[in-house]
């Protein structure tokens, strides 16, 4: 997998465009002169958690004594999760978030969320010369995702629910392919071995 592909298939986890309402509506009880800061802060943190992920997996896969098999399946299942309620919301009441949010949900699991970050790990376990590679990968997909949330109320006025729907359930069927790739991916190579 090349520079390009790594970054398409992490941005279109990250899924910003489908992220925009989440975002919004999460913002709706802070001050709206706090609301770019808390966007930012949200975005470093998630960074941070990716970053991290990034640089400790292949430690981390060995440390927990996993095989590559084991994180190409459970990865493309979370995956697979993942796109199911992108493709098929769950309804949520009209509650109004009144506080805050920090860390959660916004930072992870809507930007570093459990996908993405198994994504980085095959990647990492996959292909481990080629971790500056997946670096810039990382670097570009979360840049591109953070304009987009950056611009996320003036996004949402655009695209207004209908249309972020209709991005969020596109990204879902991507993700359902690129799921299913991954178990194959990971069946394989375990019949193999």
């Amino acid at each position: 997998m090349d520079t390009l592909s790594a970054t398409l298939l992490l941005l279109t986890i990250m899924d910003p465009l489908g992220n925009v309402a989440t975002f919004v509506a999460s913002l709706r009880g802070v001050p709206p002169e706090r609301r770019l800061r808390v966007i930012a802060r949200e975005l470093v943190v998630a960074l941070i958690i990716l970053l991290t992920f990034l640089f400790t997996g292949p430690w981390l896969l060995g440390l927990l004594h996993l095989k590559q098999e084991a994180l190409f399946i459970s990865g493309g299942i979370v995956l697979f999760l993942i796109a199911l309620k992108m493709i098929f919301p769950p309804r949520q009441g009209d509650e109004e978030i009144t506080a805050e949010p920090f860390i959660v949900p916004l930072a992870t699991p809507m930007i570093a969320g459990p996908s993405v970050l198994a994504t980085l790990l095959v990647l990492v376990s996959t292909y481990p010369d080629q971790t500056s590679r997946w670096l810039t990968a990382l670097l570009i997909a979360w840049g591109i995702t953070a304009a987009v949330l950056l611009c996320a109320p003036a996004i949402a006025r655009v695209l207004r629910e209908r249309g972020a729907m209709a991005v969020e359930r596109l990204m879902g069927m991507l993700l359902v392919m690129v799921a299913v790739q991954m178990l194959l991916n990971g069946i394989e190579h375990y019949l193999k071995h």
